[in-house]
């Protein structure tokens, strides 16, 4: 109950403090690109129910059904002149915060998949991961928060995707899931902002040292050197 509180405040005041950003947005996708201005997709949320995730539209309207479908990579040909810059910063992520107000989502939580991506889960993670809402940041979100450059040079997108990168982010937001208190719901919010400034989540795994081991083959992206 005291998250969901804190959820209400932040997206309340969120929403007031960051409306001209919002509505000046709104105006600059209505007058460019296909003149769409939020991308409405199907996630998996809280008990495994479905609920629609806002986005301000940053990729062509039939993204889904070309290319990498729902996985996107660097340099993705689908995003937009705008979307990029969207995309970069993040701001692309904040009509979230509706989803937030309405109970969909929290501030902080596991990352809500499509049903595809959930799909690459495991079971147990699977499981786990429905406990709690998913949230518009987290720890699966921080810690892979350059998710496309990841799959740059790799030729086998999907495979590195479904074999190397969900089942690590699965057992992330598990343990989220299952180590989730006051204190990280804030201590995520801070890296959050944190990682948008500096770039690298080293810090998370200072200070939760009980964090699942990283792959070797994501370590040098995710901490930006092999020598941990």
């Amino acid at each position: 109950m005291l998250q969901r509180a804190f959820d209400i405040m932040f997206s309340i005041t969120a929403l007031i403090a960051l409306s001209p950003i919002l509505l000046l947005v709104m105006f600059m996708l209505r007058i460019t690109g296909e003149g769409e201005v939020f991308f409405l997709q199907t996630r998996i949320g809280k008990g495994g129910a479905h609920f629609n995730l806002f986005k301000f539209a940053t990729m062509l309207k039939n993204s889904p059904s070309i290319g990498t479908k729902t996985i996107t990579i660097h340099n993705d040909p689908r995003v937009l002149p705008l979307g990029k810059i969207l995309r970069k910063s993040k701001i692309n992520e904040l009509p979230q915060l509706v989803n937030v107000l309405k109970g969909d989502m929290s501030i902080i939580g596991p990352r809500p998949q499509t049903q595809r991506c959930f799909d690459a889960y495991n079971k147990a993670d699977q499981t786990e991961i429905k406990k709690v809402r998913p949230g518009l940041s987290g720890l699966g979100s921080i810690i892979f928060r350059n998710e496309t450059e990841m799959m740059r040079e790799n030729q086998d997108v999907s495979k590195l995707y479904d074999d190397v990168i969900m089942p690590y982010k699965g057992n992330l937001e598990k343990w989220y899931v299952q180590n989730k208190s006051i204190f990280s719901y804030f201590f995520l919010i801070f890296m959050t902002i944190y990682v948008l400034i500096f770039g690298s989540p080293r810090l998370i795994f200072y200070v939760f040292p009980s964090l699942p081991k990283i792959p070797k083959t994501l370590r040098f992206h995710i901490l930006g050197s092999v020598h941990e």
